[in-house]
């Protein structure tokens, strides 16, 4: 009972992102993407190149084409000059290739049905493109990964409903074994009945999972997206992106450890700004009574000082059928009066009136209208802990980058020039795909950007301290989208090419477009550290809060300091008594800086806590108000 007071807790109050860590930028001239080569299927918003993986002894690329229905096969022993040598055609199997992977010499090809929510097929090939064998699945293989060692597959089938709604399977995790060879395997199906209103475990299930779809059981509503593996294959972490959750998954057991809610991040505050409306003419950030939910698509996990940390791409994504649709722009709301007095402002299409948001999400106390407005996804990446605590999010990063980089171009939509401003009341940038990797001891996070185009890129290395080291873009602003002549648009799948699989022996970085129908190889150089990047001093002291909170028994509070500080923590309970003292220590000046408090001694309960910073020229004095669960 407690875990799951803690969970409902950490729900509700601890995943409402309220800090931002340190924002850094790039050393002057430090680059980190160049681009070497493309390969162009000749196809204009087809989705012709999605997915994408890499096959180190061949040197060839698979990557799905979603148009032809097959996968192509490049040979990049020339990075400069990609070349296609054949292509797998699944549709023996079925209707579509969705994903792909690789390991061992063995090619995994996602298929959904016709129709889609028919189970599907995973169907194994060698790297020369023989069909060696075929397993069923569950509706609409949505994501298939291998296990680092590769004696196992796990496929995200997502369950997506038909256009009338009244066909909705269940979404589901496949696992399959095939540690006896390819043609000896074992299908485990990983279901969430359980989770039901009736099933056994629907205590367990948080209230903030969205659980929203027309007369749907949590099975049906569960919609698994993209599935990232532990270090070493013992667990699996698949988004729920329309449900704006987690689902953990025991890959030896076969078993749902937990579903865990992502929950939202918070626009009224500085550091989360946004571009809500795109009839303003301009670049125009403002914080808003707006939460977004994360809805990630992509993840990825990576281990740091022996423990795994996941990574997200926030895009968002809303349920739009023809019997159902969640979508309804801000202006065209029934906002509570008392929860928004200022509704008539606020609603104007040059501040929140076009924001596209959700009546599934926000009607509080059930009396019809919104007592708190909701926006898809959060315009960002984040890292988590393995059981989804937030620990970093990159704020306004995305925005803020584009912006400096192209401010003619800020917010572009992907299939077309001349777009200025054009995804600001939808998701923005809309970050997509997400892929790690690794140079010596450091972690690389590379997301895309699949309306604007381009790619993040940062050092993850601490996963609470990321610094951000290049945006690099392949797009032509001056080109013809439609014509071909508009370079890489709409990112989809990205690959990491270590330099000791390299064909070129560089650290390469793939990158599917969906909407040219192209793949990008660039070559990644590491030339910005920690040691070049200059931090941001703030104009003043910022109290950002502690971090985990609640927590048990250790909680760090994050500050900003414009100038070295002696800092001392008190802690006072409720009647203002003081129970805790933390010594004084010497900070320097920067963004986020953090003392850990240590409650061992504390029981249960919500405590006051006071931030004292005495520098040469001024006392500056914060509080803040936190909660200890044992």
């Amino acid at each position: 009972m407690i875990l799951l007071l803690r969970r409902a807790v950490l729900s509700a109050l601890l995943l409402v992102a309220f800090f931002s860590l340190p924002h850094f930028v790039l050393a002057q001239n430090g680059t980190a993407l160049e681009l070497l080569g493309r390969y162009e299927t000749g196809l204009f918003d087809e989705g012709a190149a999605e997915i994408v993986a890499y096959d180190a002894p061949t040197q060839r690329l698979f990557f799905v084409n979603a148009e032809s229905n097959d996968v192509v096969v490049l040979d990049i022993s020339d990075p400069a000059n990609p070349i296609e040598v054949f292509t797998l055609d699944p549709s023996d199997y079925g209707n579509e290739a969705n994903s792909v992977a690789i390991s061992n010499g063995l090619v995994a090809v996602a298929v959904e049905a016709d129709p889609s929510q028919d189970p599907g097929q995973v169907v194994f090939y060698d790297t020369d493109g023989n069909a060696l064998a075929h397993y069923p699945v569950g509706a609409l293989p949505d994501a298939v990964v291998f296990t680092p060692d590769g004696t196992r597959v796990i496929v995200a089938n997502e369950g997506e409903p038909n256009d009338d709604y009244d066909v909705d399977p269940e979404g589901s995790v496949s696992i399959i074994d095939i540690s006896a060879g390819v043609n000896s395997g074992g299908v485990t199906s990983v279901g969430f009945a359980d989770f039901n209103a009736d099933g056994s475990r629907a205590s367990e299930l948080p209230a903030e999972v969205r659980i929203f779809g027309p007369n749907a059981t949590v099975a049906q509503d569960l919609e698994p997206e993209y599935i990232a593996v532990s270090q070493y294959g013992s667990m699996a972490y698949v988004t729920l992106q329309e449900n704006n959750a987690l689902a953990i998954i025991d890959v030896e057991a076969g078993t749902v450890q937990e579903i865990v809610s992502l929950g939202f991040k918070d626009h009224s505050l500085a550091e989360n700004r946004i571009d809500a409306s795109n009839r303003d003419d301009a670049v125009n950030f403002q914080t808003w009574p707006v939460l977004g939910m994360y809805q990630p698509d992509a993840i990825a996990a990576y281990s740091h000082q022996g423990t795994t940390y996941l990574v997200t791409a926030n895009e968002g994504d809303a349920r739009d059928y023809d019997a159902f649709s969640e979508e309804e722009r801000v202006e065209d709301l029934t906002l509570d009066p008392d929860a928004y007095p200022d509704a008539a402002t606020l609603q104007m299409e040059e501040n929140l009136g076009r924001l596209n948001s959700t009546t599934a999400t926000g009607d509080t106390d059930g009396d019809g209208d919104i007592d708190q407005i909701y926006a898809y996804g959060a315009r960002s990446f984040s890292i988590w802990t393995a059981d989804g605590t937030l620990v970093y999010d990159s704020a306004d990063d995305f925005e803020r980058i584009t912006a400096e980089r192209f401010p003619n171009e800020f917010n572009a939509t992907n299939d077309e020039n001349d777009t200025f401003d054009n995804r600001s009341d939808d998701k923005g940038p809309e970050p997509e795909g997400i892929v790690l990797g690794t140079v010596g001891t450091r972690t690389y996070a590379f997301i895309g950007l699949e309306r604007i185009g381009g790619v993040m890129v940062y050092d993850v290395t601490d996963p609470f301290a990321p610094i951000f080291l290049d945006y690099a873009t392949s797009r032509d602003f001056t080109g013809d989208a439609e014509a071909g002549t508009a370079g890489d648009l709409g990112p989809e799948g990205l690959a990491y090419i270590p330099a000791a699989d390299s064909p070129n022996g560089q650290n390469l970085l793939v990158v599917s477009k969906e909407i040219s129908g192209s793949v990008a190889l660039f070559a990644f150089t590491a030339t910005a550290t920690s040691a070049e990047v200059t931090e941001e001093i703030p104009e003043g002291y910022v109290l950002r809060g502690n971090y985990p909170n609640p927590f048990n028994p250790t909680t760090t509070v994050l500050l900003d300091l414009p100038e070295a500080a002696q800092v001392e923590v008190s802690v006072f309970d409720l009647l203002g008594r003081r129970v805790l003292m933390q010594p004084a220590q010497r900070l320097e000046a920067g963004t986020a800086r953090s003392i850990t408090i240590d409650a061992s001694a504390l029981a249960s309960g919500v405590y006051l806590y006071r931030v004292t910073a005495q520098s040469d020229a001024q006392t500056w004095v914060g509080t803040g108000r936190m909660t200890l669960l044992k």
